[in-house]
């Protein structure tokens, strides 16, 4: 086995296990390092509070930095809770002699409001831990902080980064999550550059202990891997907006990022490939299922757990077609990537109803419509004529855009069990029925498929 890059933390401990030393270590882990540590201090904390700090000695927090570094070869290391101005000291005077990248998150205040960094030590982690990063990684009400300024607009934040880079690091990353904004945009700055925005869709979510904790270490271990700053960057911001996605509840009050999503979404490929294995052969096995088909090829659209793009879904290679006897054949296999339309749509319905994990096409016809009325199965209607001139009938663009408008301007999206595509000029109508599994899925088209069968001459 080749050797896994070496990430050291240095930061206090959560006893909550969301922050902190915690969630470097399982951050560290799920991004393919090695991670070391050395703990600056100890915290009675949960996800409501911190109720207690306890700090051991700088004399031995920096026994615990010289006797790792004097035996393990560090690729990579960041910085959190530093405490206090004598630990700041001491440990800075061992990572003047550094020979790898340090990132620097300048901890001052929990996510739950417990200050975790002294007054006296603001001073100090200016002054001699500033120098020495090679990226520091602020949010906004710690820039203010360490400038003295109130950050209200884009132009503040350039200031803010300029006046952080006399300070002395070599590269600042404010971020963004503070900001009321639909998205979050982290600002990357280097002396004598243009600010560089890194965006990320912002996620509904209060699930957020930890988050510059979780960003700061997968950034590390990103430049432990040998990436370059922007694409570590990048690359930490996509693994927190999964992580923010996937998070829960542990308590009263805000939850942590789940950093065991790229795992969970990994896990459940297999079984979302089997999933569209037995649809398909049920589909083929069952007669009478032509009349809810469209003449063109269907597909069928199973996502993983927090899919967030087109080779998280899966579909038939070929998809479903009707041949002449009546019957239903599968073209092809089940592959990830497969069903653009579907897939396109069923993400798109996923940011209004994240419940949704499986789409597939039938007949937009009136008997179809008809049985989904019987049903009590509600249709939030594409609007084809209303589309931007941007959005094309290609590549699954129109079923992106319109997925999302039609369940946003229903009534009640929640209670939306098809998306319909009216057609046109040369073009079929088309449903695309939703559902939360593959299992409701499967029993939602047995029981259209029945109400269809007991009304023949409306087919």
């Amino acid at each position: 086995m080749d050797r896994l890059p070496c990430v050291l933390t240095i930061a206090g401990s959560d006893s909550g296990g969301g922050a902190g030393i915690q969630a470097d270590l399982k951050t560290i882990t799920m991004l393919g390092g090695y991670g070391a540590s050395v703990i600056t201090a100890l915290t009675a904390q949960n996800t409501a509070a911190v109720t207690g700090i306890h700090a051991p000695s700088a004399k031995f927090v920096a026994l615990q930095l010289k006797t790792v570094l004097d035996d393990i070869k560090v690729d990579a290391a960041k910085t959190g809770m530093l405490f206090s101005a004598p630990i700041i000291e001491a440990l800075a005077v061992l990572l003047e002699k550094k020979t790898f990248p340090l990132v620097v998150d300048p901890v001052c205040v929990a996510t739950s409001g417990g200050k975790l960094l002294q007054d006296d030590a603001v001073e100090a982690m200016v002054d001699r831990m500033f120098p020495l990063a090679d990226l520091l990684t602020p949010n906004l009400p710690e820039a203010e902080l360490f400038t003295g300024m109130k950050i209200e607009s884009r132009e503040d934040v350039f200031l803010a980064g300029k006046l952080l880079l006399k300070m002395g690091p070599k590269a600042v990353l404010i971020k963004g999550g503070h900001a009321d904004s639909l998205a979050v945009t982290d600002w990357f700055m280097q002396p004598g550059e243009e600010p560089i925005p890194f965006m990320q869709r912002r996620v509904d979510t209060d699930c957020t202990h930890g988050t510059g904790c979780t960003l700061s270490a997968a950034i590390a271990t990103g430049l432990a891997r040998g990436l370059d700053l922007g694409a570590a960057i990048l690359r930490a911001q996509e693994y927190l907006n999964l992580a923010l996605h996937a998070g829960y509840r542990l308590g009263e009050g805000g939850g942590p990022p789940n950093h065991l999503a790229p795992w969970i979404k990994e896990r459940a490929r297999a079984g979302v490939l089997s999933s569209v294995d037995d649809l398909g052969r049920r589909m083929a096995a069952r007669p009478g299922l032509r009349p809810m088909l469209p003449r063109r090829r269907a597909n069928v659209a199973v996502a993983v757990p927090f899919a967030d793009g087109l080779g998280d879904v899966a579909g038939f290679s070929g998809g479903f077609v009707s041949t002449v006897r009546g019957k239903v054949e599968i073209v092809g296999y089940p592959e990830f990537g497969a069903s653009l339309r579907v897939a396109s749509l069923l993400l798109s319905a996923r940011r209004v109803r994240p419940e949704l994990h499986c789409a597939m096409t039938l007949s937009g016809s009136s008997a179809v419509q008809m049985a989904l009325g019987k049903l009590d199965a509600p249709i939030a209607w594409m609007d084809w004529e209303g589309r931007p001139e941007y959005i094309t009938g290609e590549d699954g663009h129109f079923e992106e855009w319109g997925g999302l408008e039609a369940l946003k301007g229903h009534a009640a999206p929640e209670t939306v069990c098809a998306l319909g595509d009216p057609g046109g000029m040369g073009r079929e109508p088309i449903l695309y029925v939703l559902a939360p599994d593959m299992e409701e899925m499967i029993a939602f088209l047995r029981r259209i498929a029945d109400e269809l069968a007991e009304n023949p001459c409306e087919v």
